[in-house]
């Protein structure tokens, strides 16, 4: 395998971390199929029942108590809103209310100068917060939380466009897509224009930072 794809492999399981894939695609298309071939409340156990499998799948693993909670609260949440709205499209708004959150915190991170992908990194990797807000580390991570932005409200317009239509089967599909494969495919661009950013820059490096190296500095090299 090349250097730089098991650099990239290395670095979305540290970003990733615990966060599973089942939690978010398995309840979701479980609704989908249900509601169309049994009904609206049998969509609702069906996706309920595989979020509590895949949380005692998590517990006996013994993965983190935490990940098989949100797993449960996430879906509990998204047919406690299908059900009071009586709308099976209902299931994904939380979905749809992420984004608009998402695009909400980044555009006030920006204007206090702490940019969201910044915070991103810090909790996944624990580095130094100081570092992140160096004048010459701060803009690479503005420039990726801009098009952070620009990503979550394409997503938005999409799911609300698809929301309003009632279009279920096509919701389900969409938020699939522009779920997992396009996150992986964001945080892979990421940390491919961050990493040269950084280089542009010419900023410390966590360890330089850490070791107070005076300039010039080699910039971080790997690790975004």
């Amino acid at each position: 395998m090349p250097e730089r794809a098991r650099e990239l492999l290395d670095e979305l399981r540290t970003v990733l971390g615990g966060v599973g894939l089942l939690d978010t695609i398995l309840p979701p298309l479980l609704f989908v199929l249900l509601n169309g071939t049994a009904g609206f409340n049998a969509a609702m156990l069906g996706a309920l029942g595989t979020a509590l499998l895949i949380a005692l799948l998590r517990l006996r693993r013994q993965q983190s108590l935490l990940y098989a909670l949100a797993g449960m609260a996430s879906v509990g949440l998204a047919i406690g809103l299908a059900y009071f709205l009586g709308r099976a499209e209902g299931y994904f708004l939380p979905a749809i209310a992420n984004s608009g959150l998402t695009i909400a915190v980044a555009l006030v991170s920006l204007v206090i100068r702490r940019p969201m992908v910044a915070w991103t990194s810090y909790l996944a990797r624990r580095w130094p917060l100081e570092w992140y807000w160096h004048p010459r580390v701060r803009p690479a991570y503005s420039e990726v939380t801009v098009a952070w932005i620009g990503f979550f409200a394409l997503r938005l317009f999409w799911q609300v466009t698809l929301f309003q239509g009632g279009d279920v089967s096509q919701l389900a599909l969409v938020n699939a897509l522009i779920g997992w494969p396009a996150t992986i495919l964001l945080l892979i661009a990421s940390y491919l224009y961050g990493i040269w950013r950084l280089g542009t820059l010419h900023g410390p490096s966590v360890e330089e930072f850490r070791n107070r190296t005076p300039a010039p500095w080699q910039s971080q090299r790997r690790g975004f």
